[in-house]
């Protein structure tokens, strides 16, 4: 049975990070908030001196779920300590976001309506409007899983196209372009 390379490195646990493991949920609460997730027993879950620590079980498929669990309970410890962010741009004229709180987004992306958003309490969502420049959306939560949710749904709602690129995409995203229609003869 090989091991994960990923699975094999040990997760420090931080200052203010809190972890407890008992009948096969992990749990981790930090300052910036709490979060559990059951885990199947292929994995062993050890802490010692501030660090956790994951073992396959001598079972079938341990070594897949070795390197996927470490990488969770990773997110899940870097979210309550330190969050994550996504920003996402708006490309396209008269394209515009508007953040209602913390917890609400407007978006007016060409249709003939505006789109409201509710947003969970763990996401927080912030906007950036300056004149010349592309209306960007920046998303905040420590649960890496459900933030990468929400900026889906976002760009859902309008995916960038591949001729002059409009629509909502990530800030870092790189989009594969075409030519137009070649010119007549």
């Amino acid at each position: 049975m090989s091991l994960s390379r990923i699975g094999k490195m040990p997760i420090a646990i931080p200052e203010g990070v809190e972890v407890k493991v008992e009948n096969g949920v992990f749990s981790v609460k930090g300052k910036l908030g709490q979060l559990s997730q059951e885990f199947h027993d292929a994995v062993i879950v050890k802490i010692e001196d501030n660090n956790i620590i994951l073992e396959p079980a001598p079972i079938e498929h341990a070594g897949a779920m070795h390197g996927l669990y470490r990488a969770l309970f990773n997110n899940m410890v870097v979210g309550v300590s330190k969050g994550f962010e996504k920003q996402m741009e708006l490309v396209g004229v008269g394209y515009k976001a508007e953040a209602k709180g913390k917890h609400q987004l407007e978006l007016a992306l060409g249709f003939s309506h505006s789109i409201y958003m509710v947003l969970s309490d763990e996401v927080e969502v912030e906007t950036v409007n300056e004149k010349g420049k592309n209306p960007i959306i920046k998303l905040r939560s420590y649960d890496k899983q459900l933030l990468g949710q929400v900026a889906a749904k976002i760009r859902s709602f309008r995916k960038p196209e591949p001729y002059k690129g409009k629509g909502v995409k990530f800030v870092d995203e790189v989009l594969r372009r075409k030519q137009g229609k070649a010119a007549g003869k």
